[in-house]
């Protein structure tokens, strides 16, 4: 009786699972698990390998067995939960997700990793890599590039907007930069007429500013490592709040010394692009009781070596 019943449970699980995955057949469905298995196994390595040369490797094959994944008929509809090396995100309307990783390289240089994977009506395979770039992009503020030269983030939340009736989707992400300091990222990704993916443009606007700046094709922080500088997306205010930052140290020079002071700045869409907002909450607060925004939902990935110094 007791393997009968395991037997059903397995059956029923597999159903739900196989209906959550919507039009993935049977056998594709088995196929896309059996090589979910391999990734998160050699994700695994990407992370926590001690040796520099093992951790490439590992990424390579984990890029290759992704892609091959990815070609079976409706693999856009297969979630790949047990991954959890991996950011995987899916745009609110559908139109796309975004898988992004990175590889540790030395204590202050990452690698980062990812691609674009559209759905399509036939359930083939539309997919855009990621090449990170970002050590070759001088001016990242105001530089717009294409997926081939992407400045390279851990994605974990994606926002859509519409202007003119064309969507730009707001990606926020994270990047581990250096020993001594991180960076959150807010990066537009839109389409262009061909259907290629575009990062940046003049999204990001100061001009209502009490010392107007220039308009910028993205926007980032940058502070003391584990200081816990936030942005996220706040959808009853319909805004993204970040953390204004100081410097511990009065080092106004040195971003690793930057930490949260308490307040809040933050962008509002408007007319096609992020409208700064100086000060997001206004009121007088007592200490202890500052607004409680909604927790910056990371799930921030295996990323790092277990053991700092071990590389």
């Amino acid at each position: 009786m007791t393997i009968r019943l395991t037997i059903l449970f397995f059956i029923l699980c597999f159903n739900v699972s196989l209906s959550n995955a919507q039009s993935i057949d049977k056998q594709n469905y088995i196929q896309l698990k059996s090589k979910e298995d391999s990734l998160k196994n050699i994700g695994i390595k990407i992370v926590n390998s001690l040796d520099a040369a093992e951790r490439f490797r590992s990424d390579s094959i984990f890029t290759r067995t992704l892609v091959r994944a990815l070609k079976v008929q409706r693999s856009f509809y297969y979630p790949f939960d047990s991954i959890s090396t991996v950011s995987k995100i899916y745009s609110p309307d559908s139109l796309f997700r975004i898988f992004t990783w990175q590889v540790t390289i030395n204590e202050n240089t990452q690698r980062r990793h990812g691609a674009i994977q559209m759905k399509t009506t036939d359930g083939s395979l539309k997919l855009f890599p990621l090449i990170d770039r970002s050590i070759v992009i001088k001016n990242q503020l105001d530089t717009v590039t294409n997926n081939e030269w992407w400045i390279g983030a851990i994605y974990y939340k994606v926002v859509k907007k519409l202007f003119n009736n064309k969507a730009y989707y707001t990606l926020l992400g994270y990047d581990e930069n250096t020993m001594r300091s991180t960076k959150k990222w807010i990066e537009v990704l839109h389409f262009d007429e061909k259907g290629l993916p575009q990062f940046g443009g003049q999204f990001f606007s100061f001009k209502q500013d009490s010392i107007p700046l220039p308009t910028q094709s993205r926007f980032s922080i940058e502070y003391k490592k584990d200081g816990n500088g936030r942005i996220t997306y706040d959808s009853d205010l319909d805004i993204l709040i970040y953390d204004h930052l100081i410097s511990e140290t009065n080092e106004e020079t040195k971003k690793y010394t930057y930490i949260p002071d308490g307040d809040y700045e933050g962008f509002k869409w408007n007319e096609g692009q992020w409208q700064h907002i100086d000060k997001v909450f206004t009121q007088k607060l007592i200490e202890g009781q500052a607004p409680l925004i909604k927790p910056v939902k990371e799930n921030k990935l295996q990323i790092a070596p277990e053991k700092k110094g071990s590389l």
